[in-house]
């Protein structure tokens, strides 16, 4: 079912080829405007310094772009994709120390960001009325009746490499342009009223080196992906404990050394970026890094507040507009949200398009209203660990006796569920569903059944019932033994039990 006749997409990141994806079957033609020029392949461009991050697809996102590329997954896979199985292959390291290693029911592909945008690029170039314009610059809009409930976007003002303006009258313009978007002051200028904005920035930064790993490894480097989590330990320490960190496999038998931080400084070069390593809580992350070869330089990332653009709260949102991605909803990366919301709306987006015969009000509400709704989700992941932050800015820092709270209690119930989880399939259901964006963190937590298995972990944990390990020496190499089908009675240990 045809809706309109053009739908132009601002940006050919991940959220706009989703985009383009989703329009697509709706539109006779769908433009797709990139300031850059494109890689040829799996290759860093300006326009997404955040590349040389690690990058989640979470399970939902997964979901989301299969349901828009079907055969997406497979495709990924075969561009160099690892599909594991988090829990078994990760060196986890939490507050007391190494967690015992066991099969869990959440499977996660690992790759990079450029990655999985070059193989979204290929999909796109697959659609027959789609087409990427590089190098054009978005450099305002064409709109009627601002302001008003009529007010629409009807077209888009650009210039490319001739420096020359055009205009590109569209029925449907796509903001996928990420946090630096101008739509907002577009829209102002053209009448309507600025979107109420919810904010909050913990002053979380990261830095990450790219290596490529060794052909022979040690037997003790069982493992695909290491994650560190910061320390808990209140007493004296080295800041770098209380970084999070992460040894991300990626394509290319190569992996991201990453490290992050809220409201601490981080190192900037390669000698620093070594130095810190070396005082992570553990020293099996600087052993790992000290067998690779280093193949970048270091990357440094200081943006990445929170921050929603309500558009659903505008008295008159704008017709003929669709916001997506970090355009109307930006996250703490430390979360791994973004790829995945920005997917989950572009198949909003499709949804509503299926379901209506036009780009009236009744499309723009519904729309907004189902973005929402979707938006919330991850909001509220990221507003519980922020907000426990002394020295977080924005709309939604709370009041210090909630904020005291949050911090006294985020990472105690996170070490819960997250143990409880592993010999409790209800419990790590829950969870994983959380933590992939499928259940909001208000059902999990008033879930019973989720309830009664954190209560009943807990009393087993003080009999010293518990079937597994709780931890093991962080000082030590992470232990490999499987605990899937519970704790073996003469298991080998490469770790010593705490």
């Amino acid at each position: 079912m045809v809706v309109g006749r053009r739908a132009v997409v601002l940006g050919g990141s991940v959220a706009g080829l989703c985009a383009a994806g989703a329009v697509a079957p709706y539109f006779d033609e769908v433009l797709v405007l990139e300031r850059d020029s494109l890689p040829a392949g799996a290759d860093h461009r300006r326009g997404v310094p955040q590349s040389k991050h690690p990058h989640f697809l979470l399970n939902s996102g997964r979901r989301a772009i299969e349901t828009l590329f079907p055969g997406f997954e497979q495709t990924l896979l075969a561009a160099g994709g690892r599909l594991l199985n988090a829990s078994l292959n990760t060196a986890y390291c939490e507050a007391e120390g190494w967690a015992p290693r066991k099969r869990g029911s959440m499977t996660m592909i690992y790759g990079s960001r450029i990655m999985i945008e070059r193989v979204l690029r290929d999909q796109v170039a697959a659609l027959g009325n789609v087409t990427i314009r590089e190098q054009v610059g978005v450099r305002g809009i064409q709109a009627v009746d601002g302001g008003t409930a009529n007010g629409r976007v009807t077209g888009v003002r650009v210039q490319g490499t001739s420096r020359t303006e055009e205009i590109i009258e569209t029925d449907l313009v796509i903001d996928a342009m990420g946090r630096g978007s101008a739509a907002t002051s577009w829209l102002t200028a053209a009448g309507w009223t600025e979107p109420p904005v919810r904010s909050l920035d913990a002053k979380v930064a990261y830095t990450s080196m790219w290596l490529q790993l060794p052909e022979e490894r040690p037997a003790s480097w069982w493992w695909e992906h290491m994650a560190i989590m910061p320390s808990q330990d209140k007493g004296a320490h080295p800041v770098e404990h209380e970084f999070l960190v992460n040894f991300f496999p990626i394509e290319g038998d190569r992996a991201i050394a990453c490290m992050g931080a809220w409201g601490h400084e981080l190192p900037k070069d390669v000698d620093d970026f070594v130095d810190a390593a070396r005082k992570i809580r553990t020293p099996a992350f600087a052993a790992a890094m000290d067998l690779c070869e280093q193949i970048s330089e270091v990357h440094h990332t200081r943006s990445t507040g929170n921050k929603w653009r309500r558009f659903d709260l505008m008295q008159h949102p704008p017709l003929g507009l669709a916001v997506i991605g970090d355009s109307i909803c930006a996250f703490n990366p430390f979360y791994g949200q973004g790829m995945s919301s920005a997917a989950r709306s572009a198949v909003i987006l499709a949804e509503r398009l299926h379901a209506s015969a036009t780009l009236d009000r009744g499309f723009a509400t519904t729309f907004l209203a189902a973005q929402r709704k979707s938006l919330e989700v991850p909001w509220m992941l990221a507003m519980a660990r922020d907000q426990g932050y002394e020295h977080a800015t924005g709309t939604e820092v709370v009041a210090p006796w909630r904020r005291r709270i949050s911090a006294a209690t985020v990472w105690p119930v996170f070490n819960l569920i997250s143990t409880a989880g592993r010999e409790d399939p209800a419990v790590e259901d829950h969870f994983a569903r959380v933590f992939n964006l499928d259940e909001s963190m208000t059902e999990m937590i008033r879930n019973p059944r989720f309830l009664a298995g954190l209560l009943r972990h807990k009393v087993k944990m003080l009999l010293g019932r518990a079937k597994l390990p709780r931890a093991f020496d962080i000082r030590q190499d992470p232990p490999g033994t499987d605990y899937t089908e519970g704790r073996p009675a003469a298991a080998r240990q490469t770790g010593v039990a705490a």
